[in-house]
């Protein structure tokens, strides 16, 4: 009875298949902190083409993705506005203050997983008053997870792009499952380089709902992805024969033929 239980805990919890054990054995590698593993090279350019971005970041979560990227935008001290139940401010393990050396300013996330625009214009701090923080990023999470995983739409994406751009400051996108929200809006002509478009980094889950046993991918600028993988080094993410945690077509490649 036991081998029929179906897990619904999270889309996390799956498990490799046999076919799956065996292209992961065969993965051509190197040594990934000498930017030499072909498999991972080849993962974080696609990663960052099917986003229209310029680079990509293998890392060893969404987690990490998220830490690094806040590192690669944000000097200490500094301030981000992210909504109250975003993973990044509930389920990090406060490493935004700890790691980072950033406080945030929440607000409230509605229903849809947005977060109201004239909430997020207020939100800016007053960089003449030597009191408060200086704001210097927003975050959105795409899907939303603490809204039954509701996708973000492009407008409202852009609409927030706009304000970051407005504001001198950078947008990035928590999309752990960033994937989903390609497909679940793919009938409306959405695609994936629509959802990314107006962030400066996006992070993308590899464990979640693409069948991967680890992993997670960051992309942005070079400049940006170089900052990133500075302070992935930091944590202590540096891997060397990486490849061999992806699978061939476990990777995005097969969502973006549908997305």
């Amino acid at each position: 009875m036991a081998d029929h239980l179906i897990d619904l805990r999270s889309d996390t919890v799956s498990k490799p298949t046999d076919a799956m054990r065996r292209a992961m054995a065969a993965a051509e590698v190197g040594d990934d902190v000498f930017g030499d593993d072909p498999t991972i090279i080849a993962l974080e350019e696609r990663a960052a083409d099917l986003l229209g971005k310029e680079a990509g970041l293998f890392v060893t979560s969404g987690t990490q993705g998220n830490l690094v990227s806040q590192m690669a935008h944000l000097q200490r001290g500094q301030e981000t506005i992210a909504g109250k139940a975003h993973h990044m401010v509930i389920d990090e393990a406060a490493g935004h203050a700890v790691v980072v050396g950033a406080s945030i300013r929440t607000l409230d996330d509605r229903p849809d997983g947005t977060l109201d625009l004239e909430d997020i214009e207020a939100a800016f701090r007053n960089p003449l008053d030597p009191h408060e923080p200086i704001t210097g990023l927003i975050t959105l999470e795409n899907t939303h997870a603490h809204s039954m995983a509701r996708p973000l739409p492009p407008a409202y994406i852009e609409a927030v792009g706009a304000i970051a751009r407005r504001h001198g400051v950078a947008l990035h996108i928590d999309g752990a499952r960033f994937w989903n929200a390609v497909v679940a809006q793919r009938a409306a002509g959405v695609t994936a380089r629509d959802l990314a478009g107006p962030a400066d980094t996006v992070t993308f889950c590899l464990s979640k709902g693409l069948g991967c046993p680890v992993g997670s991918v960051v992309v942005g600028s070079k400049d940006v992805i170089w900052r990133a993988k500075r302070a992935r080094k930091l944590l202590g993410g540096g891997m060397r024969q990486a490849g061999s945690s992806r699978r061939p077509g476990c990777s995005p490649c097969r969502t973006a033929r549908t997305g």
